[in-house]
């Protein structure tokens, strides 16, 4: 009991701290307390999220259902303790960001840090679910702290429409998800994964046709929750309308934090079952459905960002395009597919937060000055910022030696091990369609001349501690890439 509490520690903690917020919340607000508090609690599950890491544990690669996963609704170490260091550093990076942002337009509340501590809390609890339930309810955790956050600009109109958007949407998709998950029950008698991955290897289903429905309902569900093709309408409304250190957490972390079910729930209906006739169709058929809508995302994200003219909204719709890359590890189903997602997310949580802080520092009042035309010139006023700002674009296009492109290139290659050289060739497409773009505000800064000044503050305050420390990161993982496979290894 002891050790499965010390195992637990990350999520116990975090959980702790986010209900004692609350309560001090609502007895007298005092925002300074709110913010180191928050951050203190974030810090706490950090630590314990790297002394959990070395607990023996399977990573996405080694998930047999068999010796690695037990029948509890929650597993510990490996994978989940290495989302639990990552979802508490972006975290603590949105909180040093967010407090000057909002100082900046008088909009401070310790409601942000009381919902920012939930909803890692909800993300912890997706990367440690053994269980559809467990699985839901952390989502549910998630999505409700997003829905209250992207609406923290309450007098805003767009923020304001973005959180009601988000909510309504959100809230259809929880039905096909809920709808999914009680098929999928009714073909295996089972909520949790082992048991279900059982039922299906051994052809022990009560029904084909609820599975096959149960499978449909939750691609539905869960391809809205990482704004997957055509399910990413959402997306660049809410997140352009949300404030912008909220919209960066919710596109790196609450992204990875969905990807992360979806994962689990393929590797569930997807496990090596090709040779039972019974199911042989199921699975190929849901392969094919992933591998297709990761190329359609990534094409529609990329296309689409190509005529926005306004800086935030292009990053929601390369957003997009990035869950379609993510999905190709998905989609190839194999150990470099797994290693491929953990190295992309990481370095995607890095160079996507960085170019949204900065943005959040450039941006006015009622989200003005974010045009591409609004970065004219911004390395001869500002050449730091530009220069970050380049590094990373750079690595968002996937140009070496930026750790995007590593990412790419581990995820490519898993899709091709896989047969899905057909994919990997759209992907390719899609990479070179976001050069546009990407190069297209790298041009903007440094080649475009502006006649008014660039309207930027000098001192950034604490924000540039995360926007420092994300370059260093995307050029570390960029140089050595291996540190992440060196990572994983350690809990293999």
């Amino acid at each position: 009991m002891g050790f499965e509490f010390l195992a637990a520690s990350p999520i116990v903690s975090i959980s702790i701290f986010a209900i004692i917020a609350i309560i001090f919340d609502a007895r007298k607000e005092n925002t300074n307390f709110g913010f180191n508090f928050a951050m203190l609690g974030l810090v706490v599950s950090a630590i314990f999220g790297i002394y959990t890491l070395s607990i023996p544990q399977s990573d996405f690669s080694a998930i047999d259902h068999t010796v690695s996963l037990t029948r509890n609704t929650i597993t510990f170490g490996g994978y989940a303790a290495f989302f639990d260091i990552l979802f508490t550093v972006s975290a603590i990076f949105t909180l040093l960001a967010a407090k000057p942002y909002f100082e900046k337009f008088n909009k401070v509340s310790t409601e942000f840090y009381n919902m920012i501590l939930y909803a890692v809390a909800g993300m912890m609890l997706i990367s440690h679910s053994n269980h559809m339930l467990t699985t839901f309810i952390g989502i549910e955790i998630m999505s409700i702290s997003f829905y209250i956050m992207a609406g923290y600009f309450r007098f805003n109109i767009r923020s304001v429409e973005a959180s009601l958007k988000y909510f309504l949407l959100g809230a259809f998709a929880t039905g096909f998800l809920l709808y999914g998950i009680a098929m999928i029950y009714g073909a295996t008698g089972s909520f949790s994964f082992p048991d279900i991955y059982n039922a299906i290897n051994m052809g022990e289903l009560h029904s084909v046709t609820y599975l096959n429905l149960g499978i449909a309902l939750m691609i539905v569900g869960l391809g809205f929750k990482v704004a997957a093709f055509p399910f990413h309408n959402w997306a660049p409304d809410v997140y352009s309308g949300s404030p912008t250190v909220i919209t960066a957490f919710m596109s790196t972390s609450g992204k990875a934090a969905a990807l992360i079910a979806f994962i689990l729930v393929a590797k569930t209906i997807m496990p090596s079952i090709s040779e039972i006739d019974i199911v042989k169709d199921t699975v190929i058929t849901s392969q094919t459905l992933i591998a297709i809508l990761a190329a359609l995302t990534m094409l529609v994200g990329n296309i689409s960002a190509v005529v926005q003219k306004d800086v935030k909204r292009m990053l929601a719709f390369s957003s997009v395009a990035h869950a379609g890359y993510l999905l190709m590890g998905i989609v190839a189903n194999n150990e470099k597919g797994w290693e491929g997602i953990m190295f992309y997310i990481t370095a995607y949580t890095f160079m996507q937060i960085g170019a949204f802080f900065i943005v959040s520092i450039f941006e006015k009042e009622n989200y003005k000055n974010m045009g591409f035309k609004d970065y004219a010139g911004l390395s001869t006023k500002h050449p730091i910022m530009a220069f970050i700002m380049a590094l990373f674009m750079f690595s968002l296009a996937g140009i070496p030696p930026m750790a995007g492109f590593f990412g790419k290139w581990t995820l490519f290659n898993a899709a091709i091990d896989a047969g899905f050289t057909w994919l990997t060739l759209v992907a390719v497409i899609s990479s070179v369609i976001s050069m546009y773009f990407y190069i297209g505000l790298v041009k903007t800064m440094y080649f475009t001349e502006k006649t008014d000044d660039v309207d930027m503050p000098s001192n950034y305050g604490i924000a540039k501690i995360p926007i420092y420390i994300s370059t260093i990161c995307i050029i570390i993982l960029g140089l050595r890439p291996s540190i992440i496979e060196d990572i994983i290894k350690g809990f293999m």
